[in-house]
């Protein structure tokens, strides 16, 4: 009987200063090392594969290997892969896979959270209690308006399902047309948006940051909103041009707004932002949960469990795309090392 060939221990680098809970499976299988970005550069040329859990690092693109080299595998602790779209590893041959499915019914619930809040004024009473000030109001129902999400992905579709449950009239906007489509019905395609835009009582971009999203929402599209709509952000921050949405809220063209997310992070403390009215400042915190670690970690010791034996990836990023298309067929994994390799 032929001996199974023997394989050598690959190695992994985190790109974290300790390293997560929940990977002991990877470091029984792998030479699993922790990497500040100080190290990273010196670190990458031998690495196998990449862990990127602290997925708001700036540091990849000038540690990345040049002539080809690098890892054959990276992986990062977040949805969204916008910062690793650099051209290097666009190009390379390099496979990509995000979290998908860890953040999705968090930031529904998130989302969900927000549109209650504007619609019942919890700020308004908050502030009046504060104040001890017992004053009587109406408020607005969500049963039966009417919201646009835009994001195809599996974060929008939660959103959908989410507000759906709660009365709302939802469509959503993806890359491309699909009629049909079994869990959301129409998805209706990118060149649809404007005219869907100015309908919406509430309108949640849930997309992912890429050439075409990037400062879309802006003067002219928040003019294009009807007065007194609501606007809800949990995709990234340069989808939106922030001097445009304050000036918005500023001259009542919205009646509120809540963004996660921000063109600069943390908010600086004499951003605009932070005083403008009716706006909730979230710290870009709508997917964190109090598992959410531990579910992060979990993915990529499943994902690497399928690497190291050769089977399928799991949530592979389209490069070209720069996200995980809904259906896309999950090409062969990269195997580990072979011993002399």
């Amino acid at each position: 009987m032929t001996k199974p060939r023997s394989r050598r221990v690959p190695r992994v680098l985190v790109l974290a200063d300790r390293r997560p809970d929940g990977l002991d499976e990877v470091a029984a299988h792998a030479d699993l090392v922790c990497v500040p970005e100080a190290r990273l550069a010196a670190e990458l040329p031998a690495a196998d594969a990449l862990l990127v859990w602290e997925f708001g690092t700036e540091a990849l693109p000038a540690a990345w290997p040049g002539g080809g080299g690098g890892p054959r595998w990276v992986h990062t602790a977040s949805a969204g892969v916008d910062r690793l779209m650099f051209p290097a590893l666009r190009d390379s041959d390099t496979l990509v896979t995000n979290s998908r499915g860890v953040f999705e019914q968090p930031i529904a619930e998130w989302v969900a959270g927000q549109v209650i809040a504007l619609a019942k004024d919890f700020a308004g009473t908050y502030e009046r209690q504060r104040g001890r000030v017992w004053q009587h109001r109406v408020t607005e129902r969500v049963a039966d308006t009417y919201a646009v999400v835009l994001g195809g992905g599996p974060i929008g579709r939660a959103v959908v399902r989410t507000l759906r449950a709660l009365g709302l009239r939802v469509d959503l906007v993806g890359r491309s047309r699909r009629d049909g489509d079994p869990e959301v019905g129409t998805v209706h395609a990118f060149g649809e948006f404007g005219e869907l835009l100015a309908r919406a009582d509430w309108v949640v971009c849930a997309a992912p940051l890429t050439a075409e999203t990037e400062d879309l929402f802006d003067a002219a599209a928040f003019a294009r909103m009807k007065r007194g709509a609501r606007f809800v952000n949990v995709g990234r921050g340069p989808m939106v041009v922030e001097k445009d949405l304050l000036a918005a809220l500023e001259h009542g063209r919205l009646a509120g707004a809540a963004l996660d997310v921000f063109r600069q992070e943390p908010l600086p403390a004499d951003s605009p932002l932070w005083d403008a009215p009716n706006l909730l400042v979230s710290p870009h915190m709508s997917a964190d949960t109090v598992s959410w670690l531990d579910d992060l970690a979990a993915v990529f010791a499943d994902n690497f469990a399928r690497w190291r034996t050769g089977r399928p990836l799991r949530n592979v990023v389209d490069k070209k795309l720069g996200y995980v298309p809904v259906a896309a067929a999950e090409p062969s994994a990269p195997t580990a090392p072979e011993e002399g390799a």
